[in-house]
């Protein structure tokens, strides 16, 4: 009998070392802009752990912006220190696909079964594909909206219940702000950094960055010109002024600045910000073409990088949890990014009553039928090509080119940066 209890004692000690073995496994975590993200990443960890007691989540350094994030993955890529989970911009997924840095998620979509019930609709996934790979799932997804001061709406006579819905309208307004002195602004159009705001105006237009075979530039047709030439009646006619990004965000949130033109994303720093100071109010943005015009889909999305099928496993628990329906409950209240899950969108247990309650984060929701992927040029040129656009929209911000020619200058660069199939 005691022998029999030995053994038996020996079988639990070993299963509880199992046990234990299972409650080690850790996943090494990485994503960028903390200042959007830190709170959300460890509300949604803690939660993950508590449902998930055998998986550990170990957050990484996190990157101060996406690029910086893309370049540390491709710099750690095949070695040892390279996260097993990272949060990648969507305009940047193509290079991990493409590099084969990135896990395909295709064989676990597909193994799942029930992707749609849990609120990954097809064109949710849609947004994290590349080629035939599913590169990742959408994690926090945004739009460009319209951030307006209603106080000084009202000292120049506009009605701040009734925002403007054109272009015409935003500049007409922006130049009567500009006449207020004290040091008042009239706009801050976000266009610094990256793309992402000229392709507001581009894809708002109707036009693309590419032909559809991805030889030839197409963002210098004529929605192209419409947009560029929409940028300098801004500072021709609306009076905006040479802004840095932070300079920008500080004077709008001090009431400063009429109008700030940027991601949804932003949009609880800016409440937070604001604070009292003034009535802060946001509107979806206008469309060049109401018509044929959509809007670049920013954020990121969860990427797996572990190609260890023990960690792939949790991997794939942790990254359809947080882009499933309790992530988005946390992203959106948390920054301001429009849900990336139907199900967290509709249902009262996440985000049904929340709009409801916060008429400010209904801009971007509303804008969702319009969001398409943030493009993603082909080849290893991609930062290099985000940076001739955002150089030439310098130059037209600072007017030392004509939008025509600063246009034109970026398009033949661009056009030598793509690869030569």
């Amino acid at each position: 009998m005691t022998r029999i209890k030995t053994m038996l004692a020996g079988v639990a000690l070993s299963a509880s070392l199992a046990s234990g073995a299972l409650a080690e496994t850790t996943l090494n975590v990485h994503y960028p802009m903390p200042g959007f993200f830190k709170d959300v990443m460890d509300n949604i960890s803690k939660k993950f752990m508590e449902e998930n007691p055998g998986i550990k989540i170990n957050f990484v350094s996190p990157s101060p912006t996406y690029e910086e994030g893309l370049q540390l993955i491709l710099r750690q890529a095949g070695t040892a220190e390279m996260p097993d989970v990272t949060f990648i911009g969507l305009n940047r997924l193509r290079v991990v696909a493409e590099r084969e840095i990135s896990v395909d998620l295709k064989p676990f979509v597909a193994k799942d079964g029930k992707m749609a019930e849990q609120g990954f609709s097809d064109n949710i996934l849609k947004l994290a594909q590349f080629g035939n790979q599913q590169a990742g799932l959408a994690f926090a997804t945004s739009n460009p909206i319209m951030y307006y001061n209603a106080d000084l709406f009202r000292r120049v006579g506009a009605n701040p219940d009734v925002p403007p819905k054109t272009w015409d309208e935003v500049i007409e307004i922006a130049s009567k702000i500009k006449t207020l002195g004290d040091g008042i602004q009239s706009i801050d159009f976000r266009w610094q950094g990256d793309d992402w705001m000229f392709s507001a105006l581009l894809f708002g237009a109707g036009g693309t960055m590419l032909t559809t075979d991805e030889k030839k530039v197409a963002f210098d047709g004529p929605e192209g010109v419409v947009a560029i030439r929409l940028l300098d009646r801004m500072v021709k006619e609306g009076g905006m002024p040479v802004l840095t990004k932070s300079n920008g965000e500080q004077a709008f949130v001090a009431g400063k600045i009429g109008f700030a033109f940027q991601t949804t994303g932003a949009l609880r720093n800016v409440i937070n910000n604001v604070g009292e100071k003034f009535d802060l109010r946001t509107a979806p943005i206008p469309l060049l073409s109401p018509e044929k015009g959509r809007l670049p889909t920013g954020g990121n999305a969860a990427v797996m990088l572990t190609k260890d099928p023990a960690k792939q496993e949790a991997a794939w628990t942790f990254i359809k949890f947080a882009a499933g329906p309790y992530g988005a409950s946390v992203v959106v209240p948390g920054t301001g990014y429009v849900p990336n899950n139907e199900l967290a969108a509709k249902s009262s247990e996440y985000l049904g009553e929340f709009y409801q309650k916060n008429p400010l984060f209904t801009a971007g929701l509303e804008q969702m039928p319009k969001m398409i992927p943030w493009y993603a040029f082909p080849g290893s040129n991609g930062v290099k090509v985000t940076q001739t656009i955002v150089d030439n929209l310098s130059r037209v911000v600072e007017q030392k080119a004509a939008p025509e020619d600063a246009l034109a200058d970026a398009a033949r660069e661009v056009q030598r940066l793509l690869p030569r199939k």
